[in-house]
C-alpha cells in the first residue's frame, strides 16, 4: 500500500470514528439445542433451541481459559440482533473501539422466549414453561459453556432486563467473569410502579376476548395496543417526547407510529410471558456475593429505574467492587433508552475495563 492510500485509509477510520461510525463486522448466527431442560418451576421442556450471535473469535490462555468473551444481552422483547446498528454497535465494535471485534469474542444470546430462541408463539402458547430471570441467565450459561466452549468472561453486560440479566449473572456465577456492567436496572425486586405496568401490560391482554386463554388465530389487537402503552410509559422521555412532538397533531403522530411498529412485531403470549418473567427477580438479598466488579449505570430521566427511589444506594454499597454511576438528564439523555447510546457511558465501561484487567 503507498504512503498515499495508507494516509486516506488512516483518515477514513479516523472519521468513522469521530462521528460514532465506525465499522462493526456482520455478526454470524448459531443455534443450541439443549435437551430436557429443567426450569425453576420444575417444567421440562424437552428440546430448547437458544439463538444466539457472535462477532469475533475466542481466545484462551495457556491454562485454557477464555480470555476475551463478552456476553451482551437484550431488553424485555428485545432480540439479540437488536443490538446490530451503528448507534449501538458502531460505537463500540469498530476498530480501536472499547469492544473491538478484532480483540474481542462477543456473543448476543436471544433469552428464552425471546426472538429466535424458543418461546410461546412457536406452538406451544401458554402451556410453555413458565420461565424466569433464573431460567434465561441459566440458558445463556449453557449456551457459552457447553455450545460455544467459552469457560470464563471478560465481561457481562446487558441493557434493561439484560442489565438484571447481568446482576443474577453476579449472583448465580460469581467466579466466571472478570467485570460487569449492567445498563438501566436496579437490583432489587420488581415492586411498585415498575411491577404494576407490567401486570397492567399482562392483564388488558388477558381481557380481550380475541386472547382466547392464548389460542388466538390473530393477533388480540385491543389487548395488545393496550398492553403497548406499558412499554411506551416505561422506555418514555418526557424531555425528548416534549421536543419531538410540540403539538397534539405531531404527538399523536408519532403515536400511531409507535403503536404500528410494535403491533408489527409483538406476539401477545410471549409479551405476557416476557412481561412476567421478572417476577421473582431479586438479587438485594444476595448482593455480597458479587465479587468482581461492577459498574451499575442508570440515566436520572428514566421513568422505569427513577433515581428518586433510592433503591440503588444500599444495594452497591454492600458489593466490595461495587460503583453507581447516574447519568444526569440531558439533551443527550433519552430515558431508559440512554441504555443503548454506548457514547453516554463508554467513559466508564473504559475505566471498568481497566481496573478489571489481569495484571
Amino acid at each position: 500500500m503507498t504512503m498515499k492510500r495508507s494516509l486516506f485509509v488512516l483518515l477514513v477510520v479516523c472519521a468513522l470514528k469521530a462521528t460514532g461510525q465506525a465499522r462493526y463486522p456482520a455478526a454470524v448466527e448459531g443455534d443450541y439445542k439443549v435437551k430436557n431442560f429443567e426450569f425453576e418451576s420444575k417444567e421440562v421442556l424437552p428440546e430448547m433451541n437458544l439463538h444466539y450471535y457472535t462477532m469475533g473469535t475466542p481466545q484462551k490462555d495457556k491454562s485454557g481459559k477464555t480470555t476475551n468473551a463478552v456476553i451482551v444481552m437484550h431488553g424485555t422483547t428485545g432480540s439479540g440482533n437488536g443490538f446490530f446498528n451503528d448507534r449501538f454497535s458502531g460505537n463500540l465494535f469498530g476498530p480501536g473501539q472499547l469492544l473491538d471485534a478484532t480483540k474481542y469474542y462477543i456473543i448476543f444470546p436471544d433469552a428464552i422466549g425471546h426472538g429466535k430462541s424458543s418461546k410461546p408463539s412457536d406452538g406451544m402458547h401458554m402451556k410453555f414453561p413458565k420461565y424466569t430471570y433464573n431460567d434465561m441467565v441459566k440458558a445463556d450459561y449453557m449456551l457459552l459453556t457447553e455450545h460455544l466452549k467459552v469457560n470464563h468472561l471478560r465481561l457481562v453486560m446487558g441493557t434493561s432486563m439484560g442489565g438484571m440479566h447481568t446482576w443474577v449473572w453476579g449472583e448465580m456465577y460469581p467466579t466466571f467473569m472478570d467485570a460487569l456492567f449492567p445498563l438501566a436496572s436496579l437490583p432489587v425486586e420488581i415492586a411498585g410502579r415498575n411491577r404494576m405496568t407490567r401486570k397492567m401490560a399482562i392483564d388488558l391482554i388477558m381481557m380481550d376476548p380475541e386472547w382466547k386463554g392464548g389460542e388466538y388465530t390473530s393477533q388480540p389487537q385491543v389487548g395488545l395496543t393496550g398492553a403497548i402503552s406499558s412499554l411506551i410509559f416505561m422506555v418514555s422521555a418526557p424531555w425528548q417526547m416534549q421536543r419531538s412532538a410540540p403539538t397534539r397533531e405531531k404527538a399523536e403522530e408519532n403515536l400511531a407510529r409507535t403503536k404500528a411498529r410494535y403491533l408489527s412485531t409483538l406476539d401477545a403470549n410471549d409479551m405476557i410471558y416476557a412481561m412476567d418473567a421478572s417476577r421473582f427477580y431479586n438479587p438485594e438479598p444476595q448482593a455480597e456475593k458479587i465479587i468482581a466488579p461492577i459498574f451499575a449505570v442508570n440515566s436520572a430521566d428514566d421513568e422505569c429505574n427513577p433515581p428518586e427511589l433510592n433503591l440503588m444506594e444500599p444495594v452497591i454499597k454492600r458489593i466490595p467492587k461495587g460503583r453507581y454511576i447516574l447519568i444526569p438528564t440531558s439533551e443527550k439523555t433519552t430515558g431508559h433508552g440512554t441504555h443503548s447510546n454506548p457514547p453516554m457511558w463508554d467513559m466508564y465501561l473504559k475505566e471498568l475495563l481497566e481496573i478489571s484487567a489481569k495484571k
